[in-house]
């Protein structure tokens, strides 16, 4: 089952879509990665759905890619003695580690690192940014604050604080079981949350210890302030718009997502935007016009891939909405102004040789209008590197490994491909033409630009090119 395009759609799981059958229509209607979010279900519930996600790609025969999104250190508030209060513009409210439940003077927030770092005029956001709090004094043990803006308060609400540094890990205990079990049952891609720092990054790679490859998902403004380092550390890059959004001034967001995608682009590592593609569409059948807008602007700058969120985990629609963003990517793609933002916003060739084959591999694929780019590869770094370039032809990834097709599945205008380990130079040729003609990418006639290294099943290399013509 071929795409007719080259952006890639990430459908969220949940109580909507959790079934075999609801995961097989959502991969019909043009989902190519299943998020697994580990915010919520069981290890057991996430294991029956990752033997479901398998099933279906058996039937399918093309690789389908999952990733595990830890929870990270959410911060929230706790019990409240009726459920709920409310507060007005100017209440005086007391925030503490009493686990005493709460009431319209105080509430519990049992989070010592929050009052380390707090100070004297110091901003509290409680659910997702609808109040605000100003820290008026504190201790380690107590916040005093004044209510700027007012609303209801209920149970577990969560807590942002806008540029405030916490001296927190972000991987927590449950993020620990979390991660052995994701990688034991076999995820290869993993998502870590409330990045703040490079070190991190360096954390997480320690823990995977190159089991799994690791997406910074960018939900803090302390993180955009690393943004080169944390993508040099890291795989791939999640633009999570949702905390973002609510620690940061709304007139930045665009102008920080556009810096994100360029950044990763030029650093040739993938980049998933996320968070309220669709979100009126979780209740609709029709997204709004800004909502179609906002994901054509991600496709025009070259995402590698858009995510649902709760639009596919919780919403009415699941696989209408997958269907709608197919569709939205597909004639953005087709508009010829997308090529030529592409070549406008084309990244700089590395002086190596890969970088010299693959840049060659999308001059020729457009010079000669080749039906596809064959990459053989055995980690997946030719293909990302292919796709670094955004070429116009797709980018068949031949490999002998399953972990490397599925994490590549996530890689912009990349197809992978499962093929037995070559070791003869002279059967590449052929299993090039075969794949691209039996995946309905190339017929007789056409022309395919083949790229691989010599040695084969060598890591990383990548120092040859040929240009076939299929009989």
């Amino acid at each position: 089952m071929r795409r007719s395009r080259q952006t890639k759609i990430i459908a969220t799981i949940g109580p909507k879509s959790g079934t075999e059958d609801g995961m097989a229509t959502l991969f019909e209607a043009g989902a190519d990665v299943f998020r697994f979010n580990f915010s919520h279900g069981t290890h057991g519930e996430h294991a029956e759905r990752l033997e479901a996600v398998r099933s279906i790609e058996k039937r399918a025969g093309k690789p389908i890619g999952v990733f595990a999104d830890l929870q990270g250190p959410k911060l929230r508030v706790g019990d409240f003695a009726e459920g709920g209060i409310v507060l007005e513009a100017g209440d005086q409210f007391c925030l503490d580690l009493s686990d005493e439940p709460g009431n319209r003077q105080r509430a519990p927030l049992l989070h010592p690192e929050i009052f380390a770092a707090l100070r004297p005029g110091s901003t509290l956001l409680l659910d997702d940014g609808k109040l605000q709090l100003e820290v008026v004094s504190c201790g380690r043990e107590h916040a005093d604050t004044r209510v700027v803006t007012g609303g209801p308060l209920s149970n577990h609400k969560g807590v942002n604080l806008p540029n405030v540094m916490l001296d927190v890990s972000p991987i927590t205990e449950k993020d620990h079981k979390d991660l052995e079990f994701a990688i034991g049952m076999g995820i290869r891609l993993v998502a870590l949350s409330f990045v703040q720092r490079p070190s991190d990054i360096e954390e997480a790679r320690r823990l995977i210890d190159g089991r799994a490859k690791l997406i910074a998902k960018l939900e803090k403004p302390s993180a955009v302030e690393h943004l080169d380092e944390i993508v040099e550390l890291t795989d791939a890059v999640m633009v999570a718009r949702g905390d973002l959004g609510v620690e940061l001034p709304p007139e930045r967001g665009p102008a920080i997502q556009k810096r994100v995608i360029r950044t990763c682009r030029q650093a040739g590592k993938p980049v998933i935007v996320a968070t309220q593609m669709l979100d009126s569409m979780i209740k609709s059948r029709t997204p709004t016009r800004a909502e179609a807008s906002d994901v054509a602007n991600a496709v025009y700058d070259g995402a590698d891939a858009v995510m649902l969120s709760g639009e596919t985990a919780v919403g009415d629609h699941p696989v209408h909405v997958v269907e709608v963003m197919e569709r939205i990517i597909r004639f953005t793609e087709q508009d010829a102004a997308y090529r030529d933002l592409l070549n406008a916003s084309q990244v700089k060739a590395v002086a190596t040789e890969p970088d010299t084959i693959t840049q060659s591999a999308s001059t020729a694929a457009e010079t000669l209008s080749a039906a596809a780019i064959v990459t053989f590869t055995t980690s997946g770094a030719t293909a990302i590197r292919a796709a670094r370039r955004r070429p116009p032809a797709p980018i068949l990834a031949l490999t002998p490994n399953p972990d490397v097709a599925h994490t590549l599945t996530a890689v912009w205008g990349v197809h992978p491909i499962l093929v037995a380990a070559i070791d003869n130079p002279m059967e590449m040729e052929k299993a090039a033409i075969h794949c691209a003609v039996e995946s309905g990418f190339a017929k007789p006639g056409d022309r395919v630009v083949v790229t691989a290294g010599l040695p084969l099943q060598t890591p990383g290399v990548t120092n040859i090119l040929r240009l076939v013509q299929i009989d």
